[in-house]
């Protein structure tokens, strides 16, 4: 089988696994560092024992038929999209587990090598996940992982022509993204700040997280990825390194910057020498991991009364959509969010206005 490791990925070797894995990359420090990129064509541990199929569920005949054949061609794939495309390392593994779900049907239906593959044959793997039940956004990311694989080895000389230039995907259907009542959020921090009160430096961490996700509108990604060196006291503002390695600056309050100097005393409790300057710690002292902030998201949320249960995108959400119900500009918003587009972060807008017209059908007499 074919798995990608990326720098960053500890999923190919957890601490205390006994299997034998031949390769990880080790890496310590940020999540999203787009260098070297190992394909390891050999069993992976996923931190439970050795798995015979890869995570996306691939495996079976057409596995073994395609999947050996083309590693080496999967390999230069993904250190193109990681250091020439600059895609993150979420990305560049859900691209390359896409390629290989198509390898598999490929093989699975009698195709020997990617010069057989036709239009017709890209349309019928499409087809048969949306017979599965896919949902549109995945069937719409799967088309586009395929066109840019396809380009890749087209323009690289792997393939005389392009297989996929005229494969569409159904149209993503765009659903307004959850978000908390600026009363909410208030009394998710305030729970925070309850709870940090007993000086446990896992409480005060948890405080200064959701402080910070709904102050700045951090993904959890980039949060997770901060270092001590990344916040800029004087200026009340944090460095983040976000998609495409794209860099911005982003404002905190001061209700922010008082959670994470309150942690920061409390920081040593948990630092070992796993945890270089990462700014947020694991109680083993190694970077907190995306799971646990969702889970703390989650935890804090069911305990607010009629709060929707939401996870760290949805404070994102909360902040972006409480800025433009405040009067934020929109390219403002934009640049804090670090959306290349602005279409992508003109959906608030939609949010704030289907809130408002929520609002005006409850409250006014002749609505």
């Amino acid at each position: 089988m074919v798995r990608t490791v990326l720098p960053g990925d500890d999923r190919a070797c957890r601490s205390g696994c006994k299997q034998d894995v031949p390769e990880c990359c080790g890496t310590p420090g940020r999540a999203q560092h787009n260098r070297a990129v190992l394909v390891v064509l050999a069993p992976v541990c996923d931190g439970a024992g050795v798995s015979e199929v890869s995570q996306d569920g691939t495996g079976g005949r057409g596995a073994a038929i395609l999947l050996p054949r083309y590693a080496e061609d999967l390999e230069a794939f993904a250190r193109y999209l990681a250091v020439e495309r600059g895609r993150s390392t979420h990305t560049t593994r859900a691209y390359l587990g896409d390629i290989r779900h198509l390898l598999t049907h490929l093989g699975d239906h009698g195709i020997e090598g990617l010069a057989d593959v036709r239009l017709a044959d890209l349309r019928s793997w499409l087809g048969a996940q949306d017979e599965a039940g896919a949902a549109r956004a995945t069937l719409a990311r799967r088309a586009a992982s395929a066109r840019t694989f396809f380009r890749w080895a087209q323009h690289t000389g792997r393939l005389p022509t392009d297989p996929s230039l005229r494969l569409v995907a159904p149209k993503r259907i765009r659903t307004l993204p959850g978000v908390l009542k600026q009363s909410e959020a208030g009394e998710l921090l305030d729970l925070a700040a309850v709870r940090a009160d007993d000086d446990d430096p896992i409480h005060r961490r948890d405080r200064a997280i959701v402080e910070v996700l709904y102050a700045s509108g951090l993904r959890v990604g980039e949060l997770v990825g901060l270092d001590i060196d990344d916040l800029d006291w004087g200026q009340r503002t944090v460095r983040v390194m976000g998609k495409g390695g794209r860099e911005r600056v982003v404002p905190f309050g001061v209700p922010a910057a008082d959670a994470l100097a309150e942690w920061l005393t409390s920081r040593g409790q948990l630092a070992n020498e796993r945890s270089g300057s990462a700014l947020f710690l694991g109680r083993r002292g190694g970077r907190v991991d995306p799971r646990q902030v969702r889970a703390l998201v989650h935890e804090l949320l069911s305990h607010v009364p009629d709060a929707p249960d939401l996870g760290p995108h949805g404070l994102r959400h909360s902040a972006a959509t409480h800025l433009l119900e405040g009067g934020a500009d929109l390219r403002i918003v934009q640049e804090l969010l670090g959306h290349a587009s602005l279409a992508t972060t003109q959906i608030y807008t939609h949010v704030s206005v289907d809130r408002l017209r929520r609002s005006y059908q409850q409250a006014h007499p002749r609505a």
